[in-house]
């Protein structure tokens, strides 16, 4: 779409090919004879411009790609075709997403406007439990604050808690807020962010010390319950992946849980990286090894079946567990299927048991 509106504004050579970064991993690898000649035009495309920073099939997620490759820095725009660019906050950027034509003007002269939004600050205090992670702080918010709660605002994040989160988890909660309205979601990274003297439209305080593992339930991300306040939920598929929880450190804590443990036997359990070097990496560590062993299925590095268009598709009145960000009506496949989101820990203690389940249930 990007690229025929490029052409319709009569653009023939993009602003500045070294400031784009172009990622197969919608549909990808390609799942339609469609979607294949659309990659393969995006390639020609990519070819006759000269686009330096190019991800094919298989590299992985394109918000993970950019941290990884060097493309976030602090004190800088960043625009995706994808609402869950505000991922790159965590480096300090305003980071958001925004239209295929909007993104046609952009490659085409470099700048957009933007209306200056107002600001929330979150003040997150207190140290996580054990296997409490920042998905669970991310879904608490928004249960909190609601799906509307932060529209068209800045959510800026401060405080011990996050000063010790590791970069992993940091993208997990500015990859999230987009689910509570966001325009973007910045964790400073130095003096020459923060702005002692800002005024903010809201101010929150939120203590993590007794925090239970947060279930989002179908079918609002802002539906969010504490795993102590549901009934046995028992699930068909389990999804830990995306661009959420696909991250190295996602995936160690599922290998941490399940052991040499076989997961249930009527329970789909699909793994998907978030990138290539997240998968080799994870392959170095034994992790793999850990959870194909348990009786998981590896998927390709890239959004996977957080699209419900391929590689996971839920049938009819099937329950899915997901450590992705969204889990509206028919997200993932069947309109009437139920899909509950969660952190990597809640979805590996229930690959074991078969239902939603408290890590600190099955683990001394």
């Amino acid at each position: 779409m990007i690229i025929d509106r490029f052409h319709a504004l009569n653009a023939t050579n993009v602003w500045d090919p070294k400031k784009m970064v172009i990622a197969l991993d919608h549909r990808s690898p390609a799942n339609t004879i469609t979607v294949a000649n659309n990659h393969k035009k995006i390639r020609s495309f990519v070819k006759s411009q000269n686009i330096p920073h190019f991800f094919d099939v298989g590299e992985g997620v394109g918000h993970q790609l950019l941290a990884e490759h060097g493309f976030c820095k602090s004190n800088t725009i960043i625009v995706g075709s994808d609402s869950h660019t505000t991922t790159h906050g965590a480096y300090g950027a305003f980071a958001t997403g925004i239209g295929a034509t909007d993104m046609a003007a952009v490659w085409k002269q470099g700048s957009l406007w933007f209306k200056v939004p107002q600001s929330i600050h979150f003040t997150i205090k207190g140290k996580f439990s054990p296997y409490i992670t920042s998905k669970d702080l991310s879904l608490h918010i928004i249960g909190k604050i609601g799906a509307a709660g932060a529209n068209y605002r800045s959510c800026e994040f401060y405080g011990n808690t996050i000063d010790t989160m590791s970069i992993d988890s940091c993208m997990c909660l500015t990859n999230m807020m987009m689910e509570s309205g966001a325009k973007t979601a910045i964790i400073p990274t130095g003096k020459q962010v923060a702005d002692k003297d800002a005024i903010y439209e809201k101010n929150y305080t939120i203590h993590v010390d007794s925090l239970d593992p947060q279930i989002a339930c179908p079918h609002a991300v802002d539906n969010v319950k504490s795993i102590e306040d549901l009934p046995d939920i028992f699930l068909d598929q389990i999804v830990i992946g995306s661009c959420t929880n696909g991250r190295l450190e996602d995936l160690r804590q599922a290998a941490q849980i399940i052991g040499n443990q076989t997961i249930q036997k009527n329970i789909r359990l699909l793994i998907v990286p978030a990138s290539k070097k997240i998968y080799l990496d994870a392959i170095k560590e034994g992790i793999i090894e850990i959870l194909v062993k348990s009786g998981a299925t590896m998927l390709p590095p890239g959004c996977g079946p957080c699209l419900g268009i391929h590689q996971g598709v839920v049938a009819e009145n099937e329950v899915v567990l997901s450590t992705s960000n969204r889990n509206f009506t028919g997200r993932m496949g069947a309109s009437n299927a139920k899909i509950y989101l969660g952190s990597p820990s809640v979805a590996a203690a229930s690959a074991l048991t078969g239902r939603i389940t408290n890590p600190m249930e099955i683990i001394p």
